[in-house]
């Protein structure tokens, strides 16, 4: 191991060699969103007199810590949480030791817009700079000093975090060994979202070429009124004015705090469900939903791959025991909150599925309103636009883990696409990877249509095919 210095626009940053990578912790990219600038756009990090130390990572947004799903440890998913520091809006960088003119792919983690970082052992890049590309992972503001609509505020303030780093890496990846015109954007679940947010965001114009959409919800933003909702509950939960001087006084332990007890919030409007079903009291906030910008040509010249796992629906159910306690008003109940006639939405998945207990079409039905139906209308609506390719898959290897029920959840490719299989935590009968065989064939498969797709555009398959990743020999 050994130090290596790189010059960056705001100063030189310290890294270290590990195992064949070049590795770079904790780079800032903006400045530390503090007091009542938390609720403005990031804005330019100052440069910095001496070599900065970017051998350890480095602080993570503001959040509380969310250890495990019921039985499933997700740990190895979110990450260590809080760790507190104000520069927080930093960016991680893993260059293969020769770097030059690589191909570059920037990684915006999930974790419902109120959790997760970079820091994660999940997305350790080394393999990606095995393979010869510069990856950059990063962390973004979350909560409501990321998300809530703040009167007085621009919006989506976590979504313009990410274009600020993209704008970042565009005037230094060159110096790690990236080609800066040759950046693929990737983001899973939230992250997803806020990837497919970006392709309609006319700021983030020529920052990237192409775009990988890990189930996200292309479809998935709040209306103003239903985002006003949640503003109106935040504020009265702090019991300040709702705007930007009231919640701008808020310490960010207090914001934190009064982030974890917005989920009850009512999103359903005479016009609208709840497109996030409950699971989060936060997304983007925009007029016109991504994949109906992208219908009307927004991101058409970006090369775009987007998919899904089989059993999404199976992680918020199966931790929790849901997946074989679920009775039938169980599933009605689910199925009026995202649809205005829950019977025939039933009927259809059962038609589907005529052997499916109701767990199984709960979790069916939860899976296609959280992640497959967007996922498709941002596909269907680029793919419409013929200019640039459109690729789809489908993760569909299932684990054992939880007794078996786990399957295809959300969040089961990760460990493939970031060939991070060796993890420790990443199995056991209460980990991600249960205690079967994780395949290594499976990780190198996917693994590298991602890295030939950021390096030709091109994951391996027909634009007509949707691919799926199963593990068979």
């Amino acid at each position: 191991m050994s130090d290596l210095i790189v010059t960056t626009t705001e100063g030189r940053v310290r890294g270290r060699a590990d195992a064949g990578a070049h590795v770079y912790l904790g780079i800032p990219y903006a400045a530390g969103p503090l007091g009542a600038d938390r609720f403005a756009e990031p804005t330019d990090h100052a440069p910095w007199p001496d070599v900065l130390d970017a051998t350890r990572p480095g602080p993570t947004a503001p959040q509380l810590r969310r250890d495990g799903f019921g039985a499933l440890d997700m740990g190895p998913y979110f990450g260590p949480g809080w760790v507190k520091g104000e520069d927080y809006l930093t960016a991680d960088v893993w260059a293969p030791a020769d770097a030059r003119n690589r191909p570059v792919m920037v990684f915006v983690h999930g974790g419902g817009f109120t959790a997760g970082s970079s820091s994660t052992p999940l997305y350790d890049g080394r393999a990606f700079a095995r393979d010869g590309v510069v990856l950059v992972t990063l962390n973004y503001r979350l909560g409501i000093a990321g998300f809530l609509d703040v009167p007085g505020a621009p919006a989506n303030r976590g979504l313009l975090d990410v274009v600020a780093a993209l704008r970042w890496v565009r005037r230094n990846v060159g110096a790690f060994g990236g080609d800066p015109d040759d950046v693929t954007l990737f983001g899973q679940s939230a992250g997803a979202t806020i990837v497919s947010g970006i392709l309609a965001t006319p700021t983030a114009d020529g920052l990237f070429r192409r775009a990988i959409v890990q189930s996200g919800n292309a479809t998935g933003a709040f209306s103003t009124e239903q985002a006003a909702r949640v503003t109106a509950a935040a504020a009265a939960a702090l019991g300040v004015e709702p705007d930007v001087a009231g919640f701008g006084q808020v310490p960010d332990d207090r914001l934190v705090e009064a982030a974890g007890r917005l989920g009850g919030v009512d999103l359903r409007t005479a016009t609208r469900f709840d497109p996030l079903v409950g699971l989060s009291p936060f997304s983007l906030v925009l007029d016109t939903q991504p994949a109906e910008a992208v219908a009307a040509g927004a991101g058409a010249d970006v090369t775009l791959l987007v998919g899904t796992t089989a059993d999404e629906g199976n992680l918020y159910l199966a931790p929790q025991g849901k997946l074989t306690t679920s009775t039938e008003d169980d599933l009605y109940d689910l199925a009026a909150r995202i649809h205005p006639d829950p019977a025939a939405l039933v009927a259809l998945f059962r038609e589907r599925r005529p052997l499916a207990r109701a767990g199984e079409l709960r979790s069916a039905i939860l899976g296609e309103a959280l992640f497959g139906a967007g996922s498709r209308a941002l596909a269907d609506a680029h793919a419409a636009q013929r200019r640039a390719a459109t690729y789809t898959y489908e993760f569909a290897w299932r684990s054992d883990a939880v007794d078996g029920l786990l399957g295809a959840a959300h969040t089961m490719e990760l460990p493939y696409v970031f060939d991070n299989l060796s993890l420790p935590a990443l199995h056991g009968a209460g980990s991600l990877l249960g205690t079967g065989e994780a395949p290594t064939a499976l990780a190198a498969e996917a693994h590298g249509a991602w890295v030939s797709f950021a390096t030709s555009g091109d994951p391996g398959w027909a634009r007509t095919e949707r691919h799926r990743f199963t593990g068979a020999r």
